[in-house]
């Protein structure tokens, strides 16, 4: 257990706060990596794909937030898990977490794929691998200095990533435009197929609940910050996409960095440039509300003695559950190494539905009688929707997520074991 007396963790997060850890945590790698196969895939259709699957994710997100906004406590999923006895909440937390580090993992592998475009040294080997580390350590020791520095940068990150998004896929429009017909598009994939990896735009929202014990009213401020972000995140998804397929109508980029190569053609060089700005802050914003949210799982889990109680210890300087911080980015940067993005992206995608679908069962068992029979409607749905994504993943997504949440269980029985046998001798 952590040490009684310790520092702990202060409400100093508001609305505004908790909106950009949801929009940074959703506006990621996914929307710089997918043009380009949404469009081979689905043609002028794939525009109004992002509207469907964020559609099917309000089924999803609308019960989670009502459900997350019943808990005032940090630690997100690994808190709500606990209705259903403590092995289920170490359980879901830890897989949780893992979602987390493999999605922090897949966008780490994308920025450096963009800061690559400028940095030869940073494409293959060795070099690639630094880039990661190094990446990766700079996050670590910036939310080690406490969520409010963390959100200052987010916001200037937001700023820096939004609005060249919007102004080259407007302008892609006017240029451009019209936007081909539908009837131009290709024959379309199977839905199931793309469903895990488009949907994995939409995953991150929950980045806000995380920090609930350091959140200001967080059971009103919570579910505001993730419904309104999400909606606006659609709505940019779709004019980003629309803009691309408007200005490739009837070819297909060239390069692994397709909104580069839309920058190149609505505003030449300077375009390019600022789109690779706008990549390398999206990611970079992505990653730091990742790298703040994940922690605070571990964080809650160490708190109440899941986990060794180094992992839920407050740091008296900064305020902030450094030690979790810092494993957290110690994990992020070994699966960056190790994988690419698609495969990292299902394998994120696969473990949060698992814990999605948790999430909403839990709501039930905290306030069951002031449910109405919409309230029932709506959890069921995410729920299913949630079951439903879990079919698409293949065997190597389940593969790998079976030893990760493995070591995890092997962690709490350590722990736990070891803290029974200290009780006698209290």
């Amino acid at each position: 257990m952590a040490r009684l007396g310790s520092p702990r963790l202060e409400r100093s997060i508001t609305l505004g706060g908790s909106a950009l850890l949801s929009f940074n945590g959703l506006v990621g790698a996914a929307i710089f990596a997918l043009p380009a196969t949404l469009l081979t895939q689905w043609g002028a259709l794939s525009p109004w794909l992002f509207l469907a699957v964020g559609i099917g994710a309000l089924v999803v997100i609308i019960p989670f937030a009502r459900s997350a906004a019943k808990f005032p406590e940090s630690g997100g999923p690994a808190t709500y898990g606990l209705v259903f006895g403590r092995v289920s909440g170490f359980e879901l937390g830890w897989l949780y977490f893992v979602s987390k580090v493999a999605g922090l993992a897949a966008n780490l592998n994308v920025l450096t794929d963009y800061i690559a475009t400028w940095m030869t040294l940073a494409r293959h080997g060795v070099g690639r691998g630094m880039t990661i580390i190094s990446l990766c350590a700079a996050l670590t020791a910036l939310n080690a200095f406490g969520i409010k520095r963390a959100l200052a940068y987010l916001g200037g990150f937001t700023v820096v990533k939004a609005l060249p998004l919007l102004i080259v896929s407007l302008t892609a429009l006017f240029l451009f435009g019209p936007p081909p017909s539908l009837d131009m598009a290709t024959r379309p994939t199977a839905l199931e197929a793309s469903f895990l990896v488009v949907f994995y735009a939409f995953v991150g929202f929950e980045n806000a609940v995380l920090p609930a014990g350091e959140t200001k009213n967080p059971g009103v401020t919570l579910p505001r910050a993730i419904l309104l972000t999400t909606l606006l995140t659609a709505l940019l998804y779709f004019l980003i996409q629309l803009g691309f397929v408007t200005a490739f109508q009837g070819r297909a980029p060239t390069s692994n960095a397709p909104l580069i190569e839309l920058g190149d053609m609505v505003f030449g060089w300077l375009g390019a440039v600022g789109l690779t700005l706008a990549a390398i802050f999206a990611l970079l914003g992505n990653l730091l509300s990742g790298c703040a949210a994940a922690p605070r799982a571990t964080y809650a889990m160490g708190a109440r003695g899941d986990l060794p109680g180094w992992f839920g210890t407050v740091n008296e300087t900064f305020n902030s559950p450094v030690n979790s911080i810092v494993f957290s980015g110690l994990a992020v940067g070994a699966l960056a190494v190790s994988g690419g993005f698609v495969w990292l992206a299902v394998v994120a995608t696969l473990a949060r539905m698992i814990v999605y679908a948790v999430t909403i069962a839990a709501l039930p068992f905290v306030s069951a009688k002031r449910l109405k029979a919409v309230d029932w409607l709506s959890g069921a749905l995410g729920v299913a929707v949630c079951l439903w994504a879990m079919t698409q993943a293949d065997a190597k997504a389940w593969l790998t997520l079976l030893p990760l949440s493995l070591f995890g269980a092997l962690l709490y029985a350590i722990t736990t074991s070891t803290s029974k046998r200290q009780v006698p001798n209290s």
